[in-house]
């Protein structure tokens, strides 16, 4: 008893019961797929249902760290403002002092090593958020994620929110390392259309690519969006 009461308190089991009710809060929020490709890198993100009078491009999923680097997040999403506003604080640091664009891996870096510090301090809660990070560093595209207790990892494919297990299981069996960005955005489509079923609409989607060639995130306009459908 009391064990769910403070972040820096283990369990007799071993558990941070602050934590793991953290990532139960991050599969409630709706989901989002990053793919990794031959030609660049994608992520598509689930808006979910939104009130008919909020304007559309107020209620973007994925969101510009630089022009090289996107993220997108699932949970809190309040909580992960405060991350992506960080994160950008950093990218443009590493600009003025360097005089280049940020390595994609320095900036999952930072944000987990700021997620992980809420894990072991007193009086603060983890942040309820995970976040997919993607971008170009060097000659390739990078895809990581970072989880509530501050780990992160590369991945070829991925997926975090709500029915993220089912979507990665999803993954494992179609993803292909030859895949080009525009048949995976075709794929994660698919998938959340099999997922949500009679719930699916393309207008709850934000879709944002980066591509080898040109280095820059390019976000879909509503109408490229709806051409997908």
């Amino acid at each position: 008893m009391g064990y769910d009461r403070s972040a820096t308190m283990f369990s007799p089991d071993g558990h941070i019961l602050q934590v793991e009710y953290a990532e139960k809060t991050v599969r409630l929020g709706s989901a989002s797929i990053g793919i990794n490709c031959q030609d660049g890198v994608i992520i598509v993100a689930d808006k979910g249902i939104k009130d008919e009078l909020i304007v559309k491009n107020s209620a973007d999923k994925i969101y510009e760290i630089d022009e090289h680097i996107m993220t997108s997040a699932a949970g809190i999403l309040s909580d992960a403002r405060i991350l992506v506003n960080q994160t950008r604080l950093i990218a443009q640091q590493n600009r003025v002092t360097y005089d280049s664009p940020i390595d994609v891996e320095s900036i999952i870096r930072e944000v987990s090593d700021i997620k992980q510090q809420y894990t072991q301090h007193p009086g603060v809660r983890p942040f309820g958020v995970s976040l997919i990070i993607a971008g170009k560093s060097g000659n390739k595209t990078k895809l990581y994620t970072s989880d509530i207790t501050g780990n992160y990892f590369e991945y070829n494919a991925i997926a975090i929110g709500k029915n993220d297990e089912k979507i990665k299981e999803e993954l494992r069996h179609q993803y292909k390392p030859e895949i080009k960005t525009d048949e995976a955005i075709t794929l994660a489509l698919k998938i959340f259309k099999d997922i949500l079923k009679e719930n699916f609409n393309i207008d709850r989607f934000n879709i944002s690519i980066i591509k080898n060639s040109d280095k820059k995130l390019k976000k879909f306009t509503p109408e490229e969006v709806k051409e997908l459908g």
